[in-house]
């Protein structure tokens, strides 16, 4: 069923966006190996991709909610279509180094931040509030197939041809959903009435008025936490997965990247279960279900030698990931005032970037001792936020007296969820 022409529209520029994702996934890698041999340079890139995007959470909460978040996600889209296209030409004229292309990728950092936290704020002025699952599940479902399927293969195929000509690639495709973008609807970003003195305050005295909305508020709260959470549990055995599936399931290269296709054809099974879980099961249930998955199947990989049940149960564990992201998702969407879209959302992203710095770190510590271990302890984190879920999710999901004057009539209902 369609979610509307300016959904379409959304989630086109989105589409393109993610395949120059799955692109740069395989390709900047590579080129970085073809200028630097030194390990560290390379992984170094990945280091300063994920501060950037810790460092600029906040102000980017508070600029999406300050801007029209149409004007932010062509802006950022294709300016960051122009830096890839300049980086390419720097790599066909010789004239490319370590220095540029470190430049290149913090600036790319910030502007994907910008651009994906401007669509998520823009999505519930698109799209019904009881349809914002299955739009959100429509979203992971193309970022799943573009991120995983389609972007890498065609990333290292490029890059195979010529060192630039995936940078090209990746350029190109920004540029366009850039272009796509502009015809989404201008819609101003709505404030109180008595907004004006916010509206002069700093950058960081805007975000923490998200910080203490998100604290005071139960559902949402408790939801950033939980993901918080999830994200220490997904990264304790996704830093050590290679090691794991070359010493206890023997497989080699060719054998890993079969196994992440299986995990990824699990976590586009769940983007199109998730409407349909919440919709039978109710918002709370559907999480804690989702939740306990995750850690089931977490606890059976600590256990499984056998690459074939290891790769059914990444499945599973991918599935719930999905499903528990959309739900989460949702109901943050739903719940959220929309001039504070922004700031709620990029308090509790700082939150789950913490998350996965503090996982990849206590994995490799805890995979020097025992590969299993950090698995395991993955499973009993999930199991965690299973509880917790059950627990602070109680009773109907409503929106609070002050976020539904703040929202206005965009929030007409208070009841979410029966709690089913």
């Amino acid at each position: 069923m369609a979610l509307g022409r300016g959904f379409t529209t959304l989630w086109s520029a989105n589409a393109l966006s993610n395949l120059a994702d799955g692109l740069a996934f395989v390709s900047i890698p590579l080129l970085a190996a073809s200028m630097t041999d030194d390990p560290r340079v390379v992984a170094g890139l990945a280091t300063l991709y994920a501060l950037v995007r810790l460092l600029i959470a906040l102000p980017i909460g508070v600029w999406v909610d300050r801007f029209e978040r149409r004007t932010l996600i062509v802006a950022a889209n294709l300016l960051r279509g122009t830096a890839l296209l300049t980086l390419a030409l720097t790599i066909h004229l010789g004239v490319s180094s370590l220095v540029i292309l470190y430049a290149t990728m913090a600036v790319v950092g910030a502007l994907e931040s910008l651009a994906d936290s401007a669509a998520v704020a823009m999505l519930p002025s698109l799209v019904d509030r009881e349809r914002l699952d299955s739009a959100n599940g429509r979203v992971a479902a193309a970022q799943l197939v573009a991120d995983e399927f389609a972007g890498p293969p065609l990333g290292g195929l490029l890059f195979a041809l010529a060192a630039a000509a995936p940078l090209f690639a990746m350029g190109g495709l920004w540029a366009v959903a850039g272009l796509v973008a502009l015809a989404l609807p201008t819609r101003a970003t709505r404030r109180p009435a008595d907004d004006r003195q916010t509206a002069r305050t700093s950058v960081y005295a805007e975000a923490r008025e998200g910080i203490a909305w998100l604290a005071r508020h139960r559902v949402v709260g408790s939801l950033a936490l939980i993901g918080a959470l999830a994200s220490i549990g997904y990264m304790l055995p996704f830093s050590i997965l290679v090691l794991l599936a070359e010493e206890r399931l023997g497989l080699d290269g060719a054998g890993y990247g079969v196994l992440l296709a299986c995990s990824a054809l699990g976590g586009l099974l769940g983007s199109f279960l998730a409407p349909r879980l919440r919709r039978r099961l109710g918002y709370r249930w559907t999480i804690v279900a989702s939740l306990l998955l995750g850690a089931l199947s977490l606890g059976g990989l600590a256990l499984a030698t056998d690459p074939i049940i290891a790769g059914v149960l990444l499945a599973l564990y991918i599935l719930h990931a999905v499903v528990w992201n959309i739900c989460a998702l949702s109901l943050r969407q739903q719940l959220v005032p929309d001039a504070l879209l922004g700031r709620v959302g990029g308090a509790a992203r700082v939150l789950g970037l913490v998350g996965l710095a503090a996982g990849s770190a206590l994995g490799g510590l805890l995979g020097a001792i025992h590969l299993a271990i950090p698995v395991a302890m993955g499973a009993a984190v999930f199991a965690v936020c299973c509880l917790l879920a059950a627990v602070t999710l109680r009773g109907a999901l409503t929106v609070d007296g002050q976020g539904s004057r703040a929202a206005g009539a965009l929030l007409p209902h208070t009841h979410v969820d029966d709690d089913r």
